[in-house]
């Protein structure tokens, strides 16, 4: 329950339905999974978000183990789908989540390495918000954002926000959650981008 209703949601989960995304718009913005929409990437969510006055694209994303195929586990799904989805990168897009991946982890095989995706992106003008914020190279943040078994000497930056060059132009601030604040709700601390 909340204070203020959500104006519109949407909830995508695996069969169980026990895991999943929501995404939450609380303001005038509207939400609708593409009709393009590849379920064999699970957890790269396409969404189109759209007002009277903007339209752009959101891909929620959440990268994780996939037991039935090792190349498209964790950043490897998502470097297929951004692959899959390159026309829609072409417009005005946010990628945001939890990539499971660091630049650290690049020596590990796969289909595409974190490396990758980030050239990938940036080739359609599409960056890192948190690295352009504070001015750090990929592989060297100063926040992290994850707590292997929750434990303060197991830090990782591995949650990301990625932009159209477009939305810089709006940026007001990016936080990252603190240790102490988050780690009895999660493993994770929250990674909040504010435009204006």
């Amino acid at each position: 329950k909340y204070e203020i209703e959500a104006n519109s949601f949407l909830w995508y989960s695996n069969q169980n339905h026990k895991k999943g995304i929501a995404i939450f718009s609380f303001c005038e913005y509207e939400l609708e999974l593409i009709a393009d929409f590849n379920p064999k990437f699970r957890y790269v969510l396409p969404f189109r978000i759209f007002s009277s006055e903007n339209t752009f694209h959101i891909f929620a994303v959440w990268a994780m183990h996939d037991k039935d195929d090792y190349q498209s586990r964790y950043i490897g799904q998502v470097w297929i789908s951004v692959n899959y989805y390159r026309e829609l990168l072409k417009e005005s897009t946010i990628l945001i989540g939890d990539f499971n991946s660091n630049k650290i982890w690049d020596k590990k095989s796969r289909v595409g390495n974190h490396s990758d995706v980030v050239d990938f992106l940036r080739s359609f003008n599409i960056e890192s918000v948190y690295h352009h914020y504070f001015g750090v190279d990929q592989g060297l943040e100063i926040h992290p954002t994850f707590f292997l078994q929750r434990r303060l000497h197991k830090a990782y930056h591995i949650d990301y926000c990625f932009c159209s060059k477009d939305f810089f132009l709006n940026l007001d601030e990016v936080i990252v959650g603190k240790f102490e604040d988050w780690i009895s709700f999660s493993d994770h601390v929250p990674l909040i981008i504010n435009f204006e």
